[in-house]
């Protein structure tokens, strides 16, 4: 099978026909052989009972529902699952992604092998101070922290080798971080194209101001998980240990001195009045709280079970 195109969706019923016409022209037009995902995470309009009419006409569309709202990357995920095809291909459903854009996406990973290619919309039609300035904020921060030289990691449209979504374990809010996973993971030839960037045809966008906070919270989080997320001992025990030996070293340092000053009659004061005692004992307690920590991140690495992170109510061709 030539493509997968995943569709995570929430409540779009006004464009969905017209997204699965366009795709469907799409595939004829370029003789392949195809499977579309629609993927919904939790809808309460009837988008659901559009994607069942579609795959009862057509075959090759699937569905996933989830029984609420789990978020964009579970719905991936679940998708990343099932795909088939040697090319994942992953789009919105509002429209603001043209179809028209995949044929040059496919190329690009079949005849040019990359990995995975991302899409650029260079000309946006959102709002410039809401959207505009803080994605471009946004974009020049996951750069310098992750390597990764994109334009736009928001883009939903982008293109996977299949192996390359098998060996991704997208999480939380991390679906805009794919392509800095599949980099950790080893996949290296990462690129990009500047696609489309249609203004929204119908309903209200289901991301606010909120998503810039929470992208750079991820950030942070996929930075730390790629330096230290299979070793949390290198940073609490080594950070641990050393606070433990400063605070052990200076609190024997003050009881030494009060023996000496003792020893020669000099004049000295309790240990417990000298707030440096203090200071050293804290140091020590943080540095042994912070080795535990390390520790128990080992084991729990060692033991933890995947467990779901979303609950599938129906599919459709799957």
């Amino acid at each position: 099978m030539n493509l997968s195109i995943l569709i995570p969706l929430l409540n779009e019923e006004e464009s969905l026909k017209e997204l699965y016409t366009w795709i469907i022209k799409v595939m004829q037009d370029n003789q392949y052989t195809y499977e579309v995902i629609f993927l919904d995470d939790g809808s309460t309009d009837s988008s659901w009972q559009l994607i069942e009419g579609f795959s009862n006409e057509n075959p090759n569309i699937k569905g996933i529902r989830f029984m609420k709202n789990f978020g964009k990357s579970q719905a991936l995920h679940a998708g990343f699952a099932k795909a088939q095809g040697d090319v994942i291909i992953t789009m919105d459903a509002d429209l603001q992604d043209s179809p028209d854009e995949i044929p040059g996406l496919y190329n690009m990973i079949i005849e040019e092998n990359f990995d995975l290619v991302s899409g650029w919309k260079k000309k946006r039609y959102d709002s410039v101070v809401a959207k505009n300035i803080p994605s471009k904020l946004f974009n020049w921060a996951a750069r310098k922290t992750s390597g990764v030289q994109l334009n736009d990691f928001n883009c939903g449209l982008k293109a996977y080798k299949n192996i390359v979504v098998k060996n991704v374990e997208v999480s939380g809010e991390m679906h805009r971080y794919i392509p800095v996973l599949a980099k950790n993971a080893g996949f290296g030839k990462i690129g990009e194209k500047v696609v489309i960037h249609q203004a929204r045809k119908y309903g209200e966008t289901k991301f606010g101001m909120e998503r810039f906070v929470n992208g750079f919270l991820d950030l942070i989080t996929i930075w730390f998980l790629s330096k230290f997320g299979k070793r949390p001992m290198h940073l609490f025990g080594a950070i641990g240990s050393i606070m433990f030996i400063i605070g052990f070293l200076s609190a024997g340092y003050i009881g030494v001195s009060k023996l000496y000053h003792m020893y020669n009659d000099m004049r000295y004061t309790l240990v417990t009045n000298n707030p440096w005692f203090y200071i050293a004992l804290t140091t020590m307690i943080l540095g042994t709280q912070l080795f535990l920590a390390g520790f128990l991140g080992e084991i729990i690495l060692r033991t933890k079970n995947n467990e779901e992170r979303y609950k599938v109510a129906t599919m459709v061709n799957l």
